[in-house]
């Protein structure tokens, strides 16, 4: 073992590796290794210049059992940087103190270095890496010991009902549905950021922390200590970004379903909801308006004039944002001269297909510059240029026909290394390009991001869903875990996007109880696929946009009076507190705070709130607690110390205990914090 201090840096050398401790940001250090000699240079996620900081850096020595019976001499170095101190001993062990209390430590298991006095004999070692044949990626293992009592939280979005994720398996890698942000914030006052955009795994188990890289480079990850989730957010936020202001006109309702074929509907739905004295913010034109995948472009016998559709819904005060997939169908115009040039993915056998929906497609390669410049400049010129004012960009993962990662390869190296970023690659063709002619702020909506999406201008939903109470319980744990991975414009299609019939008295149940959920979230979005498809196609063309189906109408008085009631006083009720929402928007744009929190994200002190998985806070203001069962007209609400006001009745509750509340179908239980 050899120590160094590199400038600031504490370097050691061990078998070959090299690994790297560094300062980054406050209370947090950056930690790197490598069996390749140097460094790649790249800092993923994170992004933001930190102040330059000189830690506390020392090398010193320790006693060494040698097992004979004698005690010899190994060194020992410290790494100190605030509150948050590094220990790694002659065996290459890192151990991390906060206040000089352990909180995280690696597992290491071998006759030589162990600290635990637990089993020697096992050889399991702490970072293990294992050559690719025929490359010069590695696969890689990094294990820590596990500690009892841990809760662990954030890491994006899984379809689970688990919103404390100790014990959890999560794959590290992107699916429709699926979104792996790769953060976490632990019950211990520490967050740690896996920075490796490779698909693996990571087990928070009861007997050891793992972490896997299917194929890299080198190990990255970043560290930092605060006292609160709200601290230890503030402090990941600092080094990867944080989102913009969000636009004032863009907090209410966003009109769109699954799918408006034209532009007379479009126009129809904007009309009416202007007759019923509605505001909408923003429509949204979905898929297949399009001639075939991969034209970025209208189909011109359904969309005859979409600058005269888009200047229409701006004198109406909507604004417009249209699909754009990065799929490209064979028969695309676009797909010859983008096959040619290298700006689709390459497959590493086989056929060149990566996607079978609808056509026969390969997807864009978003890590080439060229594949960027030349999406935008199409898309400039068939959308933006008409005054369309966002992208949906859909099917970011990207949505793989199947979900074999070792198949496909980028111009900047094999899926199995980098694909986590595509959707953060992808969602900057239009951030990076709408940026440089001066759109600001960008808000784009995408089904998938990454560690550091939030400073790109990304609204995102939880994906294809479908529409049961179960999925709407586990979308509640999406949005706290994504909100706790750095994430704060996190939305849903409001009653799940498949549904088979929209004349279903459960599914109008359900979808009022999202509903209702919706408007306590970020951003308020009907959206989905509705049931019976007993709607004739326009055309008997096999492409274009009149021959894919259309779903039964999605607007709020599409569900009998008694539900166009509801929705609308609680559009009523957003409308109300667009100063409230705008205020927490500002939070999400200064210390990276999301807007839909983990109630001990709020009261971190009370030992309750952390073990509270069914309610949340909108803010620091409103106690929300949705209903997440069909035919449940009452519910237990947790209410935290201080005063409460019921919002549906204003009778007053004193907080510290359990209460029980009626839930009809017209209200959700929402309190407002008085003390």
């Amino acid at each position: 073992m050899r120590f160094v201090n590199d400038n600031g840096a504490l370097v050691f050398y061990h078998n070959g590796e090299m690994t790297r401790i560094e300062a980054w940001g406050q209370d947090s250090f950056r930690v790197r290794s490598t069996m390749l000699g140097k460094f790649s240079g790249n800092d993923w996620a994170l992004t933001e210049a930190c102040p330059k900081i000189t830690p506390q850096i020392t090398v010193d020595e320790e006693d060494h059992w040698v097992g004979d019976g004698t005690i010899d001499k190994k060194e020992i170095a410290t790494i100190i940087n605030g509150r948050l101190k590094a220990v790694v001993n002659f065996a290459g062990i890192i151990t991390f103190y906060k206040d000089d209390k352990k909180i995280l430590r690696e597992y290491f298991r071998m006759y030589d270095g162990t600290l635990s006095r637990e089993s020697r004999c096992l050889k399991v070692i702490n970072r293990e890496w294992k050559g690719i044949i025929g490359g010069s990626e590695y696969s890689l293992n990094l294990k820590f010991e596990s500690n009892d009592g841990e809760k662990i939280f954030g890491m994006g979005q899984y379809q689970q009902s688990y919103l404390d994720l100790k014990g959890c398996v999560l794959e590290l890698a992107q699916r429709n549905s699926q979104i792996s942000v790769p953060f976490a914030v632990s019950s211990l006052g520490y967050g740690f950021l896996w920075n490796n955009p490779a698909v693996g795994q990571v087990t928070f188990g009861k007997n050891y922390t793992e972490w896997i890289a299917r194929a890299t480079r080198e190990m990255d990850y970043w560290i930092t200590a605060a006292d609160t989730p709200k601290a230890i957010l503030e402090n990941y936020t600092s080094v990867t970004g944080r989102a913009e202001m969000f636009p004032e006109d863009l907090m209410g309702l966003w009109q769109c379903k699954l799918r408006y074929r034209t532009q007379d509907e479009v126009l129809t739905v904007a009309r009416q909801y202007q007759k019923e004295g509605i505001q909408i913010d923003q429509i949204v034109i979905d898929f297949f308006h399009w001639t075939v995948q991969g034209d970025w472009k209208f189909d011109s016998k359904y969309w005859p004039d979409p600058k005269a559709m888009v200047d229409e819904l701006h004198s109406m005060g909507i604004k417009v944002i249209v699909s754009v997939w990065p799929s490209v169908d064979r028969k695309s115009e676009n797909f010859g001269p983008m096959m040619e040039r290298g700006l689709l993915i390459k497959t590493e056998r086989g056929a060149a297909q990566t996607y079978d929906y609808q056509g026969d497609c390969v997807e864009i390669d978003p890590f080439n510059p060229e594949t960027r410049k030349y999406v935008w400049e199409v898309c400039k010129k068939n959308y933006y240029d008409f005054g369309i004012d966002a992208f949906w960009l859909d099917n970011s993962e990207p949505d793989y026909g199947v979900y074999d990662f070792d198949h496909y390869r980028y111009c900047d190296g094999p899926a199995l290394a980098i694909s986590n970023q595509y959707p953060q690659m992808y969602s900057r063709i239009f951030y990076d390009e709408m940026s440089k002619i001066g759109k600001r702020p960008v808000v784009n909506l995408l089904r998938c991001a990454w560690a550091g999406s939030q400073k790109y201008g990304n609204v995102v939903w939880s994906g294809d869903v479908p529409s049961t109470f179960e999925a709407f319980a586990d979308q509640l744990q999406c949005g706290l875990n994504m909100g706790l991975a750095g994430i704060p414009w996190w939305t849903t299609d409001i009653g799940g996007f498949m549904t088979d019939d929209v004349n279903d008295p459960d599914f109008r149940q359900l979808l009022i109880r999202w509903y209702q959920f919706a408007v306590y979230s970020a951003v308020l979005r009907m959206h989905g696929d509705r049931g019976p498809y007993n709607i004739p196609p326009l055309d008997d063309r096999d492409w274009g946009g009149g021959y894919l189906h259309t779903g039964q109408p999605n607007e709020l008085w599409s569900y009998g009076e008694d539900n166009y009631a509801i929705m609308k006083k609680y559009y009523d009720i957003r409308i109300s507190m667009h100063d409230y929402i705008k205020k927490l928007y500002e939070e999400a744009h200064t210390n990276g705070s999301p807007l839909i929190r983990t109630m001990f994200y709020e009261f971190p002190e009370d030992e309750k709130c952390w073990e509270l998985q069914d309610q949340y806070m909108f803010g620091d203001q409103y106690l929300v607690a949705p209903i997440l069962h069909l035919n449940q007209f009452e519910r237990e609400v947790y209410l935290p110390a201080g005063e409460w006001k019921l919002t549906s009745t204003g009778e007053v509750y004193q907080g510290g205990c359990t209460v029980n509340v009626a839930a009809p179908i017209e209200y959700m239980p929402v309190f407002e914090k008085l003390s």
